[in-house]
């Protein structure tokens, strides 16, 4: 008799107690948005997305403090088509668990986080550093689903890319500039042009 092995067709996944519904809309930049730069307040963070699976190790660091928040995450969108629902499990870790699971193969995304509030809405505002730098994204949340249905595209905002998978996390990690570069090409969202470009 052979061995039981554990695969995706046989493995049963309950609903987490501890799962939240997470509404956002995901925007695309051309820069920061006016009224915030480069060296106002802002989180240093690290994405680790754990190869082939829905998990993220990530890193939060706060230059003023030199203080650490670690976040164990698994985050998906039940429905493939609407990713601006997504469900969302965080566990927070202490150094020694960070480090325990730094060891599994991951893509890294790191990024600089400032925080801007327009029209009494709070958004997070991405400035990607290393092979995405030059990638600015806008992400706002929502606490149910007729604001998040009817919300407009801001106007510091190129376009919404919220359903445009290749701007998750995930697939982001995976990816350069140039590979982003392509998309916007391919979904004509290069209609604004940096200064001197033309």
């Amino acid at each position: 008799m052979g061995v039981a092995r554990l695969t995706d067709r046989n493995t049963i996944v309950p609903e987490s107690k501890y799962a939240r519904v997470e509404r956002e809309r995901r925007y695309l930049l051309q820069d920061l948005p006016e009224g915030l730069s480069r060296a106002d307040h802002h989180l240093q963070i690290t994405d680790n997305y754990l190869t082939g699976t829905r998990l993220r190790l990530r890193k939060v660091r706060d230059p003023r403090t030199n203080k650490w928040v670690v976040k164990f995450t698994q985050k998906f969108a039940p429905n493939p088509n609407d990713l601006s629902r997504t469900t969302i499990t965080n566990t927070y870790l202490n150094a020694t668990e960070a480090e325990t699971l730094a060891i599994f193969e991951a893509n890294e995304i790191r990024k600089n986080r400032y925080h801007f509030e327009f029209e009494g809405r709070q958004f997070s505002v991405d400035m990607f550093l290393g092979d995405l730098f030059g990638l600015v994204l806008a992400e706002v949340s929502f606490d149910n689903d007729d604001e998040l249905d009817n919300f407009p595209l801001p106007p510091f905002a190129v376009a919404d890319v919220t359903n445009n998978e290749i701007f998750t996390g995930g697939r982001l990690s995976q990816l350069s500039l140039a590979d982003i570069k392509d998309e916007l090409v391919r979904n004509g969202l290069t209609k604004t042009k940096s200064a001197g470009s033309e």
